[in-house]
């Protein structure tokens, strides 16, 4: 059932972030109803659009004012709200936290956005590398003397974006059950990622940091903490970093224990990568695998897409998973009592649209009004797609 069934959610359907957070309470139970625009979207419905697991379908036109009136009415019966608009669009809709809030004073509106509600970027554009900058989190990752370094868009958008956010729904909904009140959620990408650099800021002022990039142990200075090619062109990885560990690096390894006596010394360190190079690259990654995984040396083989899934530890956990047809990540993290589930994968925009405004209180009479006047799509019924 999941630790989060019988937490009803209103997602209004974006764009990365948002479809994270609606997918992490979604596989936790929770029944979140996406919000979709008529015709949808470049992912909508699309069987490779993971994030969009789990939740079915609504297409509501919120230009027309009874689509308004329609997302308005299943409020009143929601728990939370996700949407990830610019500051002020759901409020130009119609559909601002005032209005909602009215209609259900126990609602948690999570709101999504890249600067944050106010201030004086709020109402600038901008996507994961630029929040991250702002964040002091780019600057950080790159090679000395090189350019930053995008992390993918793991750090702003899903970590300090779509985790946050889901992070913050389930603190406002337990303490809407203390209070009784409801609240708005500002969830700013910049503040998150701000918040996951926070053990870099403290060591920096603790003057354990520097600000020159590719300068630290954690940063790709430090020899072990590195990735390394292996003789048939592949890569490995390395993080020995505490004494025992780093004992245990070099003498799995056959380096010279003398030459790499001084493990902390920075000055050492790039002779030191060169030396481990070297070593790495007389073996295999198969090789090195064989001998050094599932020690105390901190190793990993560094895994494509298409090989992490079939990794014998990720088999083993049931890491990843097939729904309809599509390899996926499982749903984390794990639960004793309640385990989460992976019920369906993503839904064609509206295909839902009957079923669930019938769910929620709707008149078969209302439905027909609301097709009628074409402020909700999508097939006859809800069961097609």
């Amino acid at each position: 059932m999941g630790p989060l069934h019988g937490i009803k959610v209103i997602e209004m359907v974006g764009l990365g972030p948002g479809p994270l957070c609606a997918m992490m309470l979604a596989d936790m139970g929770a029944e979140v109803i996406r919000i979709d625009r008529p015709g949808g979207n470049l992912f909508s419905g699309a069987r490779a659009d993971i994030l969009g697991r789990n939740r079915k379908s609504l297409a509501v036109d919120l230009k027309h004012p009874d689509g308004i009136a329609t997302v308005l009415k299943l409020v009143e019966r929601a728990d939370a709200l996700i949407e990830g608009f610019r500051p002020g669009v759901m409020e130009r809709l119609g559909l601002g936290p005032d209005l909602c809030l009215a209609r259900n004073p126990r609602l948690i509106y999570g709101r999504m956005t890249g600067w944050g509600q106010d201030g004086p970027l709020a109402q600038g554009a901008g996507h994961d590398i630029n929040y991250i900058a702002l964040a002091g989190a780019l600057h950080g990752i790159g090679e000395k003397g090189g350019r930053p370094i995008p992390p993918l868009n793991l750090v702003g958008d899903f970590g300090g974006g779509g985790m946050f956010l889901a992070f913050g729904i389930v603190c406002g909904l337990l303490e809407a059950r203390n209070s009784g009140h409801g609240q708005v959620i500002d969830c700013s990408m910049v503040e998150g990622s701000a918040v996951l650099m926070g053990m870099f800021y403290a060591m920096h002022q603790a003057g354990l940091w520097r600000d020159e990039r590719g300068s630290n142990m954690l940063d790709g200075a430090a020899h072990y903490y590195n990735t390394y090619e292996t003789a048939d062109g592949k890569w490995v990885s390395v993080g020995a970093m505490e004494p025992q560990f780093y004992a245990t690096l070099v003498r799995e390894t056959g380096a010279d224990p003398e030459l790499f006596r001084n493990q902390h010394d920075a000055r050492a360190w790039p002779a030191l990568k060169e030396e481990l190079a070297r070593i790495f690259r007389t073996k295999t990654r198969d090789e090195w695998c064989a001998l050094l995984e599932g020690g105390d040396a901190c190793f990993a083989p560094v895994l494509s897409l298409t090989e992490a899934p079939k990794h014998p530890h990720n088999r083993a956990r049931g890491s990843f998973v097939e729904v309809d047809g599509m390899l996926q990540p499982a749903p984390a993290p794990r639960f004793s009592r309640t385990p989460p589930q992976l019920r369906h994968g993503p839904r064609p925009p509206g295909a839902d649209s009957d079923d669930i405004l019938a769910a929620w209180g709707f008149t078969g009479q209302e439905i027909a009004a609301l097709r009628a006047a074409g402020a909700v799509t999508g097939p006859p019924s809800g069961r097609q797609g």
